[in-house]
């Protein structure tokens, strides 16, 4: 009998069987503050002292984060890297440590019910799948500040201050705009426009706080609602929207409508969120992340064109889209002007 004959590598698989462990990794140094302590060399010795740990296993466990190239290794001392110094430092405005283990405890509650969603589908309704409390709206936006700040904010900041309508701004809106880091980024590259973030009552006190810590009370206020439902202010020259129009799917047309009637004449509309293409399977950041909870919410993302035909649809008398490489992934940006 021969061996089989085999023309395709298996490799992807055993890359695959192995990918869950290097988040776990992350997220155990995380809740351990590891990094805490790394900021300035030590050995593993000194490190297990410092979490009360077992000296063996964690130089091994050590070992596995130089592996993933969140700390180095030299002469059996360990130190971050810059990313993990930059990011995983707790206390810092750019420390992604309890983002990271939110959305550890997402995936976990997500994937234990993969079978079950694939054979009876959705639940009629899915608490901690998307039906968040109050608090839990609260606590998102808190750590959500940090995610935005560590490199986002200021990235989409800058592209909205080289449009060539920015300097004559004077009010901006940032809908659902959860802390608010990308209104007060945008704001504060401009001399004088004054801005406005819109969330849900929770969320926006959460950002009233980020307003203060950057002295933008003069320059920014917050305005509390559901924009499915409540009026949004109007005198707006630019409306951004970021990672927030999935809750409008059920009802895009009124929401476009809002948005369209809430700017001034020549007023610019940009929203930012994922785009899906090939039938729904890339960018394979997007078509994996969000796949368990589109089959546990009614929300589903976004294919790409379907936020720049609603804005066409709506009467925008133009609409420029781009594909933009995020650290949180490629993500469509559409600019609609009226």
């Amino acid at each position: 009998m021969n061996l089989p004959e085999v023309n395709v590598s298996p490799e992807n698989l055993y890359r695959m069987s192995s990918a869950t462990i290097p988040f776990r990794l992350l997220t155990t140094a995380i809740k351990l503050k590891i990094f805490n302590h790394l900021s300035e060399p030590k050995s593993a010795g000194q490190v297990a002292e410092a979490i009360s740990g077992h000296p063996r296993n964690t130089a091994f466990f050590l070992n596995g984060l130089v592996a993933c190239d969140l700390l180095t290794k030299k002469s059996s001392v360990y130190c971050n890297t810059p990313i993990s110094q930059t990011f995983l430092v707790e206390g810092t405005p750019t420390s992604l440590g309890q983002g990271f283990l939110h959305r550890a405890v997402m995936s976990e509650r997500q994937l234990a019910d993969l079978s079950k969603l694939i054979l009876e589908g959705p639940p009629s309704h899915a608490p901690g799948h998307g039906v968040l409390s109050e608090e839990e709206w609260a606590g998102r936006a808190t750590w959500m500040a940090n995610h935005e700040r560590a490199g986002i904010a200021q990235q989409m900041s800058r592209m909205v201050a080289d449009l060539p309508e920015f300097p004559s701004f004077q009010k901006m809106i940032d809908l659902g705009g959860g802390p608010g880091m990308f209104g007060i980024a945008m704001v504060k590259r401009h001399p004088f426009m004054k801005g406005v973030i819109f969330d849900r009552k929770t969320v926006v006190n959460v950002a009233q706080g980020f307003i203060q810590e950057y002295g933008m009370e003069s320059r920014m206020e917050v305005l509390a609602g559901d924009y499915n439902c409540d009026p949004i202010g109007e005198g707006y020259d630019l409306v951004w929207a970021s990672e927030t129009l999935n809750f409008a799917q059920h009802n895009m047309d009124a929401v476009m409508a809002k948005i369209y009637d809430a700017l001034n004449p020549k007023g610019v509309f940009i929203n930012l969120s994922e785009g899906l293409t090939d039938e729904g399977t890339r960018p394979r950041v997007w078509a994996i992340h969000m796949v368990v909870s589109a089959m546990s919410n009614p929300m589903t993302p976004f294919e790409q064109g379907v936020i720049a035909d609603a804005m066409l649809k709506r009467g925008f008398r133009s609409v420029r889209s781009r594909t933009l490489s995020t650290e949180w992934g490629p993500m469509d940006m559409d600019i609609a002007r009226k």
